[in-house]
């Protein structure tokens, strides 16, 4: 299987309100970017869609490595709530509807098949690209309240 890395990150502005997600995908030293805009979401859906994003950029199977900051993605995988939460009918610990319940079945559908390991990043630190995934994150919360404010 080919190797992929996938940066992701999502952003925010008032939460809920207008979010950015980035992607930075790298495949043999060459790397693409993707982007995309939200005008009324969370900052947690815009962490989830950055990895459905970058998955569906994917053509084929592969050897994945994610690197997100969110402790909600990671954590969701990394403690098996992803499972808890499926095998309890989409119900929380507290036994409340999962919130997103759509992005995971979306994310988990999209992962199937990959061989898919999960990193942990401080955000806002010294990991080259997920300070890249913010700035496309935030530049585009930015580019599209300016062209609100135009129309």
């Amino acid at each position: 299987m080919k190797k992929v890395d996938l940066y992701t990150d999502g952003a925010c502005s008032g939460n809920p309100g207008a979010g950015g997600w980035g992607v930075v995908l790298i495949y043999k030293g060459k790397e693409k970017e993707l982007s995309g805009y939200n005008p009324q979401t969370t900052n947690n859906q815009m962490e989830m869609t950055a990895v459905i994003e970058g998955l569906k950029a994917l053509k084929e199977k592969v050897d994945l490595t994610i690197y997100t900051d969110s402790a909600y993605v990671y954590n969701a995988f990394a403690q098996n709530w992803v499972e808890n939460w499926a095998s309890n009918g989409w119900k929380n610990a507290k036994k409340k509807p999962v919130e997103n319940k759509d992005l995971w079945v979306e994310m988990i559908t999209l992962l199937l098949g990959h061989n898919v390991t999960w990193q942990k990043v401080k955000g806002h630190a010294d990991n080259v690209y997920n300070n890249r995934c913010d700035k496309l994150a935030t530049s585009q919360i930015a580019k599209n309240k300016v062209e609100t404010k135009k129309d």
